[in-house]
């Protein structure tokens, strides 16, 4: 099973768009990021290195954070020497430093490490269904507080590691290929969602290990093997779908990742079962206050409803709702320090992303098909 060439008529009203090509080795793609259109290095560096140099003011990148980058780094030299080929592509083209770039994507892990009680800037609410009038499809809101607005592209990533014909991906500049969410050729479509490290690991970083997987995964089935095989660095969640009508999620709680196949899956901003976080402060972000009332509300409504992609369109654009208190998936910066920066549903057969560039309420939808451009891509495959 493999994409449609020709996918049928978008269920959604929307324009179609061009994403940012990247093609060539890992390194040419990363470097390439720095050429795309409206590339501005000022706010991608505020939104990497300039985070870097907050934290080192903070105390946060001592001894100690240095020896567990380098730890980091030697895994993923074993691992996933691409991933580091794209960052330094990515650091060249911008004109910063590979190290801090490097760093940047650790401080999560890092704060975690020391004991920091984190203020949840990265939200998200992300779910998956097998089935309905649309094929399986993959929805994710992505809220962050602002320093990843102005930078935020999708981007269409090709090159001979990429051994599944190509990826179309959600992203930031300045960050790895699938730094929010992505589809490949063969269908198989990712999201994560941010949740703190209780204990992070020496392993995979999450941002790393999801550009490898749509880059060499053709099935749910085949991304579980690959994340069960190896440690990880720990934090945040992923929720997967694919062609076939399989979907996961998965938990970094620890080193070891623990996954659920089922159908419908979601999550939010905190692993299932945790106890209740303390009662949020008038300081609280809204992503921090609100992702248990946005994970009930996902359990209550995502259940034997047959979703489509217009319907999870006005799902995702719900402020508010008897069945959960307090603002739900579509947040606005009024109603707290987070904003969805944007929404992706990815239809997983036709390999389309819908994608509302800013709030979802606001009704202003393109789509990408990713079929138009991977004329190579493989159009039929066995399940494994």
């Amino acid at each position: 099973m493999g994409l449609s060439p020709r996918p049928a008529a978008s269920p959604l009203p929307s324009r179609q768009a061009e994403p940012i090509r990247l093609a060539g080795e890992a390194e040419t793609r990363g470097r390439g990021q720095a050429s795309a259109r409206d590339a501005d290095a000022i706010a991608v560096r505020a939104a990497t290195v300039g985070q870097v140099a907050l934290a080192r003011a903070e105390g946060l990148i001592d001894p100690d954070a240095e020896r567990y980058l380098a730890e980091q780094r030697r895994f993923h030299l074993q691992h996933d020497p691409r991933a580091l080929d794209e960052i330094r592509g990515i650091a060249d083209g911008f004109g910063i430093a590979e190290a801090d770039l490097f760093a940047h994507l650790h401080l999560s892990l890092l704060r975690a490490r020391k004991g920091r009680r984190e203020q949840q800037r990265d939200g998200c609410s992300a779910w998956a269904v097998s089935g309905g009038p649309d094929g399986p499809l993959l929805v994710k809101n992505r809220d962050l507080s602002g320093r990843d607005f102005g930078v935020q592209r999708v981007m269409l990533h090709t090159g001979p590691d990429i051994v599944t014909g190509g990826m179309l991906c959600v992203g930031s500049l300045g960050s790895p290929a699938a730094y929010s969410s992505g589809i490949n050729s063969w269908g198989l479509a990712l999201a994560d969602t941010h949740v703190v490290a209780p204990a992070p690991a020496v392993g995979w970083l999450r941002y790393f290990l999801m550009t490898r997987l749509l880059a060499a995964c053709r099935s749910v089935d085949e991304a579980l093997a690959m994340i069960r095989a190896a440690p990880h660095a720990g934090g945040g969640a992923l929720v997967l779908a694919d062609a076939y009508g399989a979907t996961a999620a998965v938990d970094f709680a620890g080193p070891r990742a623990t996954t659920a196949s089922a159908t419908p899956v979601w999550r939010t901003n905190h692993y299932p079962g945790e106890d209740a976080s303390p009662p949020p402060t008038a300081q609280a972000d809204t992503i921090e206050a609100s992702s248990r009332g946005r994970f009930r509300f996902l359990e209550q409504t995502l259940p034997d409803a047959d979703w489509d992609v217009a319907r999870a369109a006005r799902l995702m654009a719900t402020h508010t709702s008897p069945l959960a208190e307090g603002p739900l998936l579509c947040a606005h910066r009024e109603s707290g320090t987070s904003q969805t920066l944007s929404c992706s549903i990815y239809r997983c057969r036709s390999g389309q992303l819908f994608f509302s560039d800013g709030n979802p309420c606001q009704g202003d939808w393109v789509t990408y098909c990713l079929a138009d451009h991977a004329a190579d891509a493989p159009q039929t495959a066995k399940r494994h």
